[in-house]
């Protein structure tokens, strides 16, 4: 079978400054853009056998300018519903919650719309996802890629380890990058993070 590749969007004005975007559809800035030009080069070296991308436009965009034009767009790649939070930064949040974190403590509900989810609520959904990847990989030749968000990617990197959602926690993504998922003796392993060309 071949590799998972995960592709967090490029940067966005709200992740520029750190506001917790999870439903707000914003779009890339153009640095967004050319983060995702610069992955060009490494997506075109590998075969690609299907690709995903989150409904959120600076995920579709990303796929765009990236290259992926047959890409099916699932819903189970959408960032963390992060409720109550949405659009506050960590240190706004600390103010109110000293030692709040994320991947352990949640967010608050917000409005009916945007209820925000529990860790484990979202490693549910990468579950879900991580089997549509299974599925795509054994119907395919090449790899799959991912275009999604920085918290999802992260707790599905942990679920594709056996971890609890949680320690999702333990993986830093940066706008802009690619990760490689592959296996070794048959176990999942991390065979590439943050990847940029260059680096």
């Amino acid at each position: 079978m071949g590799d998972l590749f995960l592709v967090r969007h490029g940067e966005t004005a709200w992740s520029r400054s750190g506001r917790h975007t999870g439903s707000t559809d914003v779009p890339l800035t153009e640095h967004g853009r050319e983060e995702a030009r610069r992955l060009v080069p490494l997506i075109r070296s590998h075969r690609i056998g299907a690709a995903f991308v989150s409904p959120l436009q600076r995920a579709r965009e990303t796929a765009e300018v990236i290259g992926l034009h047959e890409v099916r767009v699932d819903a189970d790649l959408r960032e963390w519903d992060y409720g109550g939070y949405e659009g506050v930064t960590t240190v706004e949040i600390q103010r109110e919650r000293p030692g709040w974190f994320l991947f352990t403590d949640g967010v608050v509900p917000g409005p009916p719309e945007r209820p925000g989810e529990t860790p484990e609520q979202v490693g549910e959904r990468a579950d879900r996802m991580l089997a549509k990847v299974d599925a795509a990989l054994a119907n395919t030749e090449g790899c799959v890629v991912l275009v999604a968000h920085g918290h999802f990617l992260r707790v599905l990197t942990a679920r594709r380890l056996g971890l609890p959602a949680s320690a999702g926690a333990l993986f830093q993504l940066a706008t802009g990058t690619l990760c490689r998922l592959g296996t070794e003796h048959g176990r999942p392993v991390i065979a590439g993070w943050n990847v940029r060309p260059g680096s």
